[in-house]
C-alpha cells in the first residue's frame, strides 16, 4: 500500500479489508457485497465471509500480501487464517483501532 493510501486511513475510520496493508489490524463492521465484482450469485459472496468467520466484531490483522500485484491475502480472523482475493475482501467492512493512549 502506498504511504499516502496509509496516512489516509485514520484511526477510527470505516474501510474495506481490502484496502488495508501487511501489518494492519482492524474490526469487522460489516458486510456489503454491492459494487464487489464476482462471478457468484447474490448473497453468496456474503455467505461465504460469514463462513470464513467475518462476522461483525471478529478481530483481524493482513499477515501477508500475495507478489505480484498484493493479491491474494492471508488474514488472521480472530483464531484462525484465511486467504482471499482483495476484490472479495472489498465487500468486507472495517474500522482501524484507536491508538492505545
Amino acid at each position: 500500500m502506498r504511504s499516502q493510501d496509509r496516512a489516509a486511513m485514520v484511526e477510527g475510520l470505516t474501510v474495506s479489508l481490502g484496502r488495508l496493508g501487511k501489518g494492519q489490524k482492524a474490526e469487522v463492521v460489516g458486510l456489503d457485497e454491492q459494487g464487489v465484482v464476482s462471478t457468484l450469485q447474490a448473497g453468496e459472496l456474503e455467505r461465504r465471509l460469514i463462513e470464513m468467520g467475518l462476522v461483525e466484531g471478529a478481530h483481524l490483522e493482513v499477515l501477508h500480501e500475495g507478489f505480484p500485484g498484493r493479491d491474494p491475502i492471508a488474514v488472521r480472523v480472530d483464531d484462525h487464517t484465511v486467504a482471499l482475493r482483495r476484490a472479495e475482501a472489498a465487500a468486507v467492512l472495517v474500522r482501524l483501532p484507536k491508538a492505545a493512549v
